[in-house]
Order: structure tokens, then C-alpha cells, then sequence
């Protein structure tokens, strides 16, 4: 199994929008590496952090899990969608997504200063200076330490 870091912004589908629905297509994404991780190396049942990102208080909010293997993003195809893509094809589609299903929330967010301030994730790649992209992949060490960041909050 896997692990990897999604961001959304929550204004526009936050880890409660998740848990509402349960599961969701994670459609969109418009960007070649973002699409390659979803389509080469996600697999149903690998771990996701969600993020909520471009907010006043961005950071890890939740943990969600790949609930489907990749499959063409119908956004691509559709003319009224913001992410329609004219170079798209049916037969040869560009852009592919997959489904998330919601896990669960975290008992806080880990915020984006807590990560950065976590010596063990010095070469964690949302850390790392430049790195916009919207799906990361996570190593099992970062999860382990991430998710245990949240622990002091549970009371465990």
C-alpha cells in the first residue's frame, strides 16, 4: 500500500464535503505528474492526508483512502465544465482521476507551520520550496510521523 497527499482548498471541497458524501471522484486535475501518480501508482486502498490548502490555516485535516483504480476524468469531455479539455478524446482521454473515500477527520489540523517545524520531514516534498502540485506522494516514515503528530490531541 501507498500513501499520498491530496490538497483541496475548502472552499471548494473540504474534508466535511467528504464526509457528507462518502465517497467522491477527485476530478480536475489538470496537471501531467498529478494525473500520472492517479493513473500509474494509486491503488484502491492506498492512504491519502487530506489538505486543505490556500485557506487562512492551511494543513492536514483528515485521512481518506483510494476507493477505485484510474479512470477518465469526464470533466475532460464535458463542454460547460470549467476543466473541459478540447484535445480530449473518449477513445483517448488526457486526464484521469480517482475516487476518495472519506475515513475520517483528524481530531485538529496539523498545520503547515507544525510540518514545517518536524525535523523528521525535512525532505517531506510539500515542504519543499517551489512544490505546487496537488497529489504527493507520502513515504510510510512521513505518515507514521504526520499521523502521530495528531496523537498528543486524541489523548493517547
Amino acid at each position: 500500500m501507498r500513501h499520498w497527499l491530496m490538497k483541496s482548498e475548502p472552499d471548494v471541497f473540504s474534508i466535511d464535503d467528504l464526509a457528507k458524501v462518502d465517497i467522491e471522484p477527485w476530478s480536475g486535475v489538470r496537471n501531467y505528474q498529478a494525473r500520472n501518480f492517479m493513473r500509474d501508482d494509486m491503488r484502491e486502498g492506498d492512504g491519502v492526508l487530506f489538505y486543505h490548502s490556500s485557506c487562512a490555516q492551511p494543513g492536514v485535516v483528515g485521512i481518506a483512502r483510494v476507493a477505485s483504480a484510474a479512470y477518465p476524468d469526464p470533466t475532460q469531455f464535458d463542454r460547460r465544465s470549467e476543466y473541459f479539455d478540447a484535445k480530449a478524446r473518449r477513445e483517448t482521454p488526457r486526464w484521469m482521476l480517482v475516487d476518495l473515500r472519506f475515513e475520517r477527520k483528524l481530531a485538529g489540523p496539523i498545520g503547515l507551520t507544525e510540518l514545517r517545524a518536524q525535523p523528521r520531514l525535512s525532505d517531506f516534498a510539500l515542504l519543499q520550496r517551489g512544490n505546487r502540485l496537488s497529489i504527493l506522494p507520502v513515504t510510510r516514515q512521513q505518515w507514521d510521523v504526520i499521523l502521530g503528530m495528531e496523537s498528543p490531541r486524541r489523548g493517547h
